[in-house]
């Protein structure tokens, strides 16, 4: 993959890491707004942005990481599609972090929409590759059988999203929150499957004040820790 956006420290070794994937029949500039405020917020952290591997179907501009071709006629497809992308993003992660000497724990993960989707499915098959997932604006394929106990999830959501819509998203916090998996929901109204502003500064949010449950929990000698999991973002 190639990387279209790349922000590095303007001097020193990066502290964190940041893998943002773009969404179907987009471009990674769709992702600057995005890497651009976490590249502020966090000036000691690397941020990338890669372009997806090929071209849209259908005419349409911008890339996509698989083909939703007939999807949704037959959804059955769906998983195997992602899968197979998975066996190429799971190396190019630990491939950038390895290049740039983070660790996985200081790895945050995601991006929107299909790019989100990748990066939610990926932990779920390895938990741990990455600290963070910052998910806005998508879902998982398949709801995986366990939380995973390495990464913590920020799902990141327009209420009016007609793609992919809240109530998957909230069955999929419930789902991980029930396994007392470590997973938030920010819901922005008035708004639909889009990269807004309000859900970029929960995000930002999020990364500078919420404690992962495993801290909690190694601090407290493994003791149950009550957090505030979802809000609204106005």
């Amino acid at each position: 993959m190639e990387l279209a956006i790349e922000h590095l420290p303007a001097s020193g070794q990066p502290e964190q890491l940041v893998l943002l994937l773009h969404g179907w029949a987009q471009e990674p500039r769709a992702l600057a707004p995005l890497a651009g405020a976490l590249s502020r917020e966090f000036p000691q952290a690397a941020v990338l942005v890669p372009e997806a591997p090929t071209p849209a179907e259908g005419g349409r501009r911008g890339r996509m990481w698989y083909s939703i071709e007939g999807l949704q006629q037959d959804p059955s497809p769906w998983a195997a599609r992602v899968a197979e992308q998975l066996e190429q993003l799971e190396p190019w992660v630990r491939a950038q972090q390895q290049r740039l000497r983070v660790p996985a724990p200081a790895t945050c993960l995601g991006g929107f929409s299909q790019g989100a989707l990748l990066s939610l499915e990926l932990v779920a098959r390895h938990d741990g590759i990455a600290g963070r997932v910052l998910a806005f604006g998508s879902r998982y394929c398949t709801l995986p059988a366990a939380a995973p106990r390495l990464t913590t999830l920020h799902l990141l959501h327009g209420r009016d999203d007609a793609i992919f819509t809240l109530a998957d998203v909230q069955q999929a916090f419930d789902h991980l929150a029930q396994q007392r998996g470590d997973v938030t929901l920010d819901v922005a109204h008035g708004v639909g499957h889009e990269l807004h502003p309000a859900l970029i500064e929960c995000a930002l949010q999020r990364l500078r004040s919420y404690i992962p449950r495993r801290t909690w929990e190694e601090a407290l000698g493994a003791l149950p820790v009550h957090q505030e999991g979802q809000r609204a973002a106005h």
